[in-house]
């Protein structure tokens, strides 16, 4: 049976209930799909549960790039450079279609963060780190070159730049990949499953009592092993333990904002000095930029973070600042994103002086939590964790595991021999969907999205007679994820399946009755739910466009 499928819940609810499981992983984020991934291929039978939607939380609200963390090197971090640069290549072996090769430019500025010299040296540095293709390592550029490369870049005090190799992705893509992944090695992952209690034996924990939050009821799921890998509510669930002790989790939020790429039209991706030291994104994404990010100290309400007023005309400031000519101001905002990161605390360090590297806490009760970390480490963390579960099991029960595969295992969607391989995917989904009346942006946001399970959507669009090609793509999208994905509500689809609502905001105006209609058809939704579906929406829509200021969230 399917248990990704939407229409299958009560059934994965059911077998959650009544089998015992080696493992039980708490949270649904990139963290949790990499531990669920690597552990269920290893042959241990695993239950993952997430409160909300999977990647709902930092797993669909950071900078969306699989990076090697330049930025770290001034911290002197080797073995974090090394290691993120180096799974880079990896993630994009795995999905290269959702892994995607980006240059990105470096200007170097008169009183910048980075000079000549010590620019070409850590770019280089970086280079042999992350083991970067000779076609990708780093060009130093002068101004001229520079200038030509991104004419929108302010001449003045320019002095040159570094150009060198990132990796732009979805994270919320990646992470629903990773979980489909892990569910071909029959892990089962539920999310809108909230752990309410833990179930203790002899002083250890040995299960979770959860509860369906769509339907209210209550269910109890036993394991050997329990894993909270919750980040930004990781202190939360110890607490809930009793093991909130030690190092405690130091939150910070990031936001992002979303423009029509005419208002910011980069050539390419730029990270740039801001005049308080630090240094923002721009990334070119199809018919947008978007721009990020900030790092400031977080105390407020987990579940609802927003940007607002004084975080967006920040952004909007340094990028004024480094493009005179642009000249954005807060009604050039299509759309906006508010994450956090879940970092270890320090002492005397600020937000943006923590380090990024990942922690395990062991708790006397037996539960092994997982934070900090990045985005692009999720795999070496997962290992990390399976590998301490593997040693326990060694100890515990005499079980042997294998050793982790994950560095061999393709994600779904990801069948292709290389980039080229996506190109040529591209030219013919386009080619399949021309006659739809399909441009080739859409192809590309198919494929982006989708990877070769694009030939499904194109299959169901194939067999609508919808006069609008686009509500015919958005039904045969839905119908998709519906049966692949378990999506429950409009923000999970519009959101964290499709990316609409920040790369496409306009598309939803456009197209929510068509939206709204497919949903309602195939999940029965009466009208209650179909109004409070809408109106979730449309607050959504609300709050990715308009900033209250900051004394509003104090």
């Amino acid at each position: 049976m399917n248990y990704l499928s939407s229409h299958n819940r009560n059934a994965a609810f059911q077998k959650a209930q009544n089998e015992s499981f080696d493992l039980i992983i708490i949270g649904g984020g990139i963290t949790g799909a990499g531990i669920a991934l690597d552990a269920a291929s290893r042959g241990l039978k695993t239950l993952l549960l997430e409160k909300n939607d999977f990647a709902s939380g930092t797993s669909s609200r950071s900078t969306k790039l699989i990076h090697g963390g330049l930025r770290y090197l001034k911290q002197f971090e080797i073995a974090l450079v090394r290691e993120v640069g180096m799974e880079r290549a990896i993630v994009h072996r795995l999905a290269p279609h959702l892994v995607v090769s980006e240059k990105m430019l470096l200007p170097l500025v008169e009183g910048g963060t980075y000079g000549r010299l010590a620019t070409s040296f850590g770019l280089m540095i970086y280079d042999v780190l992350a083991g970067v293709e000779s076609e990708d390592q780093r060009i130093m550029l002068n101004k001229d070159q520079t200038q030509r490369l991104e004419p929108l870049l302010d001449g003045e005090g320019l002095k040159g730049s570094g150009l060198y190799a990132e990796y732009r992705t979805d994270d919320a893509r990646l992470t629903i990949e990773v979980i489909k992944t892990a569910a071909a090695y029959d892990a089962i992952s539920l999310n809108y499953a909230e752990v309410t209690d833990f179930v203790y034996a002899e002083g250890k924990v040995t299960g979770v009592r959860f509860r369906d939050c769509l339907t209210g009821t209550s269910h109890t799921a036993t394991s050997r092993y329990v894993i909270s890998a919750a980040g930004p509510w990781v202190d939360k669930i110890r607490k809930k333990d009793g093991s909130l002790n030690g190092k405690r989790l130091h939150l910070t939020k990031g936001v992002h904002l979303v423009v029509p790429h005419e208002k910011l039209p980069v050539s390419q991706s730029i990270y740039f000095d801001v005049p308080d030291g630090r240094m923002i994104f721009a990334i070119p994404r199809g018919k947008v930029t978007y721009v990020g990010t900030t790092d400031t100290d977080y105390h407020d309400n987990l579940d609802h973070v927003i940007t607002n007023q004084e975080d967006a005309e920040y952004l909007l400031e340094a990028v004024n600042h480094t493009f005179p000519s642009i000249e954005l101001s807060l009604e050039d905002v299509d759309s906006s994103w508010a994450g956090l990161r879940p970092l270890i605390h320090e002492e005397g360090k600020s937000a943006s002086e923590l380090s990024r590297k990942d922690e395990i806490f062991l708790s006397p009760n037996g539960l092994i939590s997982i934070a900090g970390g990045k985005l692009t480490g999720y795999r070496k963390m997962a290992e990390k964790v399976v590998d301490l579960v593997a040693k326990k099991m060694r100890k515990d029960q005499g079980r042997e595991l294998p050793d982790c595969r994950t560095k061999g295992l393709i994600l779904t969607g990801g069948a292709f021999k290389d980039a080229d391989g996506v190109t040529a995917y591209k030219d013919e989904v386009f080619r399949n969907i021309q006659s739809l009346g399909l441009d080739m942006l859409d192809a590309e946001y198919l494929v982006s999205n989708y990877g070769n399970q694009a030939n499904a959507i194109i299959t169901a669009m194939k067999g609508m007679d919808d006069l609008n090609p686009y509500a015919s793509m958005v039904r045969a999208e839905i119908q998709f994820c519906l049966e692949n994905e378990l999506v429950f509500s409009l923000l999970d689809f519009c959101s964290r399946r499709s990316g609409r609502l920040y790369f496409d905001i306009e598309s939803l105006k456009s197209l929510q009755t068509v939206i709204l209609s497919e949903f309602q058809q195939q999940l029965d939704w009466d009208e209650s739910r179909l109004r409070k579906e809408r109106e979730e929406l449309e607050l959504a829509v609300y709050e990715a466009q308009h900033f209250p200021p900051l004394k509003v969230m104090n």
